[in-house]
């Protein structure tokens, strides 16, 4: 077994040494023997820098490391994640040059990689093996604490029962795990948003809420967040160093197997964050659409949100990122070598070009329908607005209709089309979009615009608008900007404050007067009649549109 580590400037004989300490193997009970300790410090003294041995629970060493005077740069053991409850089962015993208590970074290293034990045995002046510190992990409880630690001690102070000790704390971490565990398949996550304002902790703190949102819509169950606030985001791990070793330990202690970054990470950030902390790092676009793959339902809708995940996967498929095999089933991105990633990369771009022509065939289908309403004159009402405002709620309260609704944001994705009659025999088709969402993926713009575009045909837009929610505003004027995106703006809008009914002591009604809206509970018909006085005004009010009759099924408002 090779020596990992700082070889450069060592002498052969001083490489064969090291190389003999893959053959040392102490009692799996100790911790350390004396004689190890003491060849360990003084062959570290010899050399000038840190020793480390990873010694597993048969009391063999498995690897050796090396260092500087500092520090040592451990080994890549892989993904961790397998089995939460369970140690590494490797120990790692390492010297320091002065005598100095375990650092920061050994704690970290610790609490990241689940090691079992790990030891710093100090290097006094005369070459021996010095004072020894110990730490081990420690169940989660309410004192916060991560591990615990001992020392200084003698060698012949060690604890010969290592493995009771050992065994003893995985079965209890097995037990919390048990306790904690909900009925969510997609695990347990931390989210992370890094701030460049402390001014605008509040926007941060409601993108987070937002955020924890999208992730429940997922089943993804969130068990923290942090925040960073830093002059600019740091180009490979977005948050500090510092603070990204903090999450790895959060993401430890609260039995976290997932990290959600709350911006669009790049491919080389993406798998710097996954190595540090041995985490699935996924960011908010994955997020998204992998949402989007859950709830799309209609061939169009499954075709639109293909392609979008294959557009964002292209550019990654070269670094073998593993957080993208929640999305991707791993598309010849984690193939041997290159020849195989080519491949991958060559697949991706066919299928591109074949969901595109897919696309183009099913729009053209979608343009004969709209030329076909337009022929017969029947006015369409589009209703669009943020996720979650409850605009498919209001499609089937008007209309008895059935559409899906759930508590989630993006319930819907597939446009709904419904007749409505009026009580002078005219009628509409009323239209329920997909939602809007503050930093949509552009990929999912473009794939849904041709969706989207069908807004064009509408004789007005009912945008509805989440009157409980205290960013509401923000939401009105992100829904304004993608409908100039969309060149909309010339279409006719009527703002809709849903959910009134939550709001106390009528404040909604005065909003909706300034804003020339209508107040409404979308679950109770009985707030919709000025609602559809409003429609009816808006429409019929030159006597553009005239009334024509149909045999296709319809509702009548009552």
């Amino acid at each position: 077994m090779t020596v990992y580590g700082n070889l450069t400037g060592l002498k052969a004989a001083q490489r064969k040494a090291l190389e003999r300490l893959n053959q040392r193997r102490v009692p799996a009970q100790k911790i350390v023997s004396p004689e190890l300790a003491q060849m360990l410090a003084h062959l570290s003294a010899e050399i000038g820098r840190q020793i480390g041995l990873f010694i597993d629970r048969t009391g063999h060493v498995a690897q050796v490391a090396v260092g500087d005077a500092s520090r040592i740069d451990l080994p890549d053991f892989g993904r961790i994640r397998a089995a939460e409850q369970h140690f590494r089962g490797l120990r790692l015993v390492h010297t320091h040059l002065r005598c100095e208590p375990l650092s920061r970074d050994d704690l970290t290293d610790l609490t990241r990689l689940r090691l079992d034990m790990i030891a710093a045995v100090g290097v006094n002046p005369s070459g021996g093996a010095g004072p020894i510190f110990l730490a081990h992990l420690l169940p989660p409880s309410r004192s916060g604490e991560l591990y615990r630690q001992q020392g200084p001690l003698n060698v012949g102070m060690l604890p010969d029962d290592f493995l009771e000790l050992i065994s003893s704390l995985e079965r209890e971490f097995q037990r919390l795990s048990r306790l904690r565990r909900v009925d969510l398949p997609e695990g347990r996550a931390v989210l992370v948003h890094v701030a460049t304002d402390r001014r605008q902790m509040g926007d941060a703190e409601r993108s987070l809420d937002e955020l924890a949102e999208l992730a429940r819509t997922a089943g993804v169950e969130v068990v923290d967040r942090v925040i960073q606030v830093r002059a600019k985001p740091d180009a490979l791990y977005v948050m500090g160093r510092g603070k990204l070793d903090e999450v790895a330990i959060l993401a430890m202690q609260q039995d976290a197997d997932l990290l959600i970054l709350n911006c669009n990470l790049g491919a080389n950030q993406g798998r710097a964050i996954a190595d540090v902390t041995d985490l699935k790092v996924i960011d908010r676009t994955q997020l998204i659409l992998d949402i989007f793959s859950q709830r799309a339902h209609s061939r169009d809708g499954k075709l639109k949100v293909e392609l979008a995940q294959l557009k964002y996967l292209l550019p990654r498929l070269g670094l073998r990122d593993d957080s993208l095999s929640r999305l991707t089933g791993g598309i010849g991105g984690r193939g041997p070598g290159e020849t195989k990633l080519e491949i991958g990369r060559r697949r991706a771009r066919d299928r591109i070009a074949q969901l595109r022509r897919k696309l183009d065939q099913l729009a053209k289908g979608r343009t004969q329908r709209r030329s076909k309403r337009r022929r017969t004159g029947i006015p369409i009402v589009s209703i669009v607005g943020y996720t979650n405002a409850g605009k498919s709620t209001l499609l089937n309260t008007l209309t008895h209709s059935d559409v899906l609704v759930e508590n989630r944001l993006f319930a819907t994705l597939d446009t709904a089309s419904r007749r409505l009659r009026f009580p002078r025999d005219r009628e509409i088709i009323i239209t329920d979009t997909v939602g809007f969402i503050r930093d949509l993926p552009q990929d999912l713009i473009d794939a849904f615009r041709a969706t989207l575009e069908e807004l064009d045909d509408a004789s007005l837009l009912l945008q509805v608008v989440d009157a409980s929610d205290p960013a509401r505003h923000d939401q009105i004027q992100l829904v304004e900007q993608i409908l100039i995106s969309l060149d909309l703006q010339h279409i006719p809008r009527l703002i809709v404050l849903n959910k009134a009914d939550l709001v106390p002591n009528g404040q909604v009604e005065v909003e909706a007067e300034r804003m020339e809206g209508i107040a409404i509970s979308a679950l109770s018909r009985e707030t919709l009649h000025p609602l559809i006085d409003r429609i009816e005004q808006q429409i019929w009010q030159t006597d553009n549109h005239k009334s024509v009759g149909t045999d296709a099924p319809h509702q009548r408002f009552r």
